[in-house]
């Protein structure tokens, strides 16, 4: 799907694969990555892209979540979380993910969270960028 309008461009770059370094153009990224020893790994400090995925789209789920919330005159408060898990495991001759997002808004009774976060997962952008391709369940917990 081509953007109608680009608003904002994230730059970063990696070296070394999954035991490299990442950084982003501005520092504020500024980490080592380490392969996780279920992926036969060493379990050295670092970050894997399973967690900044899995990180990213829980912070990209909750921004959806207050652009709809906010486009039907609700407030989403402080206490709405959500908890990113990004599996990964092989498909064919490669390897693919799958995500859950836990999603917890106490604030909102079940039937307006749910409303709120099917339309949300038609908003955000890692939705619509893994939609078809990568399982993703969305928990209301």
């Amino acid at each position: 799907m081509q953007l109608d309008k680009t608003l904002y461009v994230a730059k970063a770059e990696a070296t070394g694969g999954r035991e490299g370094y990442i950084r982003s153009d501005d520092g504020a990224l500024d980490m080592p990555l380490t392969t996780p020893k279920a992926l036969g790994g060493e379990g050295k400090f670092g970050v894997n892209p399973e967690q900044l995925f899995a990180a990213g789209y829980a912070a990209c789920f909750i921004g959806a979540m207050k652009v709809v919330a906010q486009r039907n005159g609700k407030t989403l408060n402080s206490a709405a979380k959500v908890n990113g898990e990004v599996g990964i495991g092989p498909v064919g001759k490669g390897f693919n993910i799958s995500v859950v997002l836990n999603i917890d808004v106490p604030e909102m009774s079940r039937g307006e969270l749910e409303t709120l976060v099917s339309a949300a997962h038609e908003v955000c952008p890692y939705s619509n960028a893994t939609r078809n391709n990568v399982d993703v369940v969305l928990k209301i917990v």
